[in-house]
């Protein structure tokens, strides 16, 4: 009876067990359901107090391709400009990342921002994502309501494009301060240069390479004229000599001959002492010398003589004997005299010839010379002439060069910040982007099957443990009764 009290002792209550174990399970049941409720009331309650946000998608396009002008000043030179693309630059830079940078930063959020009238920190800060291996940059906004999603990328976009043109007039301006520079230095170079050149122009009197042209073909024209002159002056010296050689006759004198011709009072004595000298011998004839008659004819005919040689001195300008006058006389009336009157007179016009082509030969001798030296000074002259047209040329090469690079760089305003091209135009979202009810929902599903599978295994933990500790509490009253007996004995 004893024994038995004592093994009834060691073993414990079977309903005391189980008002034990439905305890513990009613407390891990209490705290999965508490668990989650807590999750779901703080998921409904965040859907409840967090506004809907509105996302407005938009994309931009930063064209690649290059371009280039080439323009030609005939007679000067060539202009030209290159505008690379910006993708060509440089392989470890994109420029897609300095517009991101631009489109970052406060000036433009702050631009865009002053055109809705709100503050910058109520404006936000756009989404900008660069997509590989494309030209393009996607925008995206964030806002309170469709409409105000989309009219912040509207105005973004409007502040985006102010402050690029901002940045391509500083740098227009800036370019247009050093080319304003070189080309007023170009300018007064050129007007230098200019100013040379008509001073030595005026100072030496030669204007351009034609004058030389000019003067080389003049003076080839009067060598040729004076060849021709000096055949034609050969020609008549050559006939000259032979009419001098047909009369027996010079030149000069064929030329008294037409002088005596031509004197009344010389041609009246000539024929006074013609008669005498006829009438004398016809008296000659018919008297003694000492007659009278003859005397007296004799006397006639010495005076004529004597008034003919005065007369011909004083047109030729020395004494002529009577011997020459005879010869130089061309009052004869017959065919003879007729013809040597002729070669009297082809005598003296070949010798007019003559001395008119020696003198035209001459004249032309001295306008050669003359032109020859002038030549030689305008050539001497040309070369200095050439540099200072070259130093202009070249001036003015540079001046218009740089004026037209100054008028392409103008009308190229892209060069640095290329054009953009709005790709897609900015969304107007139907639905909100923020909160996303299914991420809610799905997050506290995980949550209540995460915290419920927790209490469970916390649940079958403790069940394990206490398992453990009744087999204990079970192995104990036998090894007490075991040694009890083995006492007995």
């Amino acid at each position: 009876m004893t024994n038995y009290i004592e093994i009834s002792a060691g073993y414990p209550s079977r309903s005391g067990k189980s008002v034990a174990k439905q305890g513990r399970w009613q407390r891990y049941l209490l705290l999965g359901l508490a668990t989650n409720l807590t999750f779901w009331v703080s998921a409904l309650f965040y859907l409840k107090i967090t506004p809907p946000t509105y996302t407005s998608s938009s994309a931009i396009n930063l064209p690649g391709a290059s371009s280039n002008a080439n323009v030609n000043l005939p007679g000067i030179g060539q202009a030209s400009y290159e505008n690379p693309s910006p993708y060509a630059m440089s392989s470890s830079q994109d420029p897609r990342e300095n517009y991101k940078f631009i489109a970052e930063s406060e000036p433009v959020l702050k631009a865009a921002a002053d055109q809705l009238n709100m503050p910058l920190e109520e404006f936000g800060r756009p989404k900008i994502k660069v997509l590989v291996n494309t030209s393009v940059i996607k925008v995206e906004f964030k806002g309170a309501s469709p409409d105000e999603a989309r009219n912040k990328s509207l105005a973004f976009y409007k502040a985006l494009e102010a402050r690029l043109n901002e940045l391509r007039n500083q740098e227009a301006t800036k370019r247009d301060v050093g080319f304003q520079t070189g080309l007023n230095s170009s300018q007064k170079k050129l007007q230098s240069a200019q100013k040379r050149l008509s001073d030595y122009k005026a100072r030496s009197g030669l204007n351009s390479d034609e004058q030389i042209k000019d003067l080389t073909t003049n003076i080839e024209q009067l060598r040729r004229q004076r060849a021709e002159i000096l055949a034609q002056q050969q020609q008549a010296s050559t006939r000259l000599a032979q009419l001098s050689a047909n009369l027996k006759l010079s030149a000069g004198q064929a030329t008294d001959a037409f002088i005596l011709q031509t004197d009344q009072i010389f041609q009246q004595n000539l024929k006074n002492y013609s008669e005498a000298s006829a009438a004398l011998v016809v008296l000659e004839s018919k008297f003694l010398p000492i007659h009278p008659t003859v005397v007296a004819e004799k006397a006639k005919r010495d005076a004529a003589q004597e008034a003919l040689q005065a007369r011909s001195q004083s047109l030729l300008g020395r004494p002529v004997s009577l011997a020459t006058l005879k010869q130089l006389n061309l009052s004869n009336s017959t065919n003879s005299s007729a013809a040597r009157e002729t070669l009297f007179q082809q005598l003296v016009t070949v010798q007019a010839d003559q001395k008119g082509l020696t003198a035209q030969a001459q004249a032309i001798e001295q306008q050669i010379a003359q032109l020859e030296t002038r030549l030689k000074k305008l050539a001497q002259q040309e070369s200095n002439l050439d540099a200072l047209k070259r130093d202009m040329q070249l001036a003015e090469a540079v001046f218009s060069s740089t004026l037209t690079r100054l008028d392409i760089g103008k009308s190229n305003a892209f060069g640095s910040y290329p054009l953009i091209q709005i790709l897609a135009e900015p969304s107007l979202p139907d639905s909100p982007t923020e909160p996303k009810k299914s991420y809610v929902y799905l997050g506290a599903a995980l949550g209540s099957v995460f915290s419920t599978t927790g209490v469970v295994l916390l649940w079958l933990r403790d069940c394990a443990k206490r398992s453990a500790l009744t087999g204990d509490a079970l192995k104990e009253p036998l090894r007490d009764r075991k040694r009890q007996t083995s006492i007995r004995e």
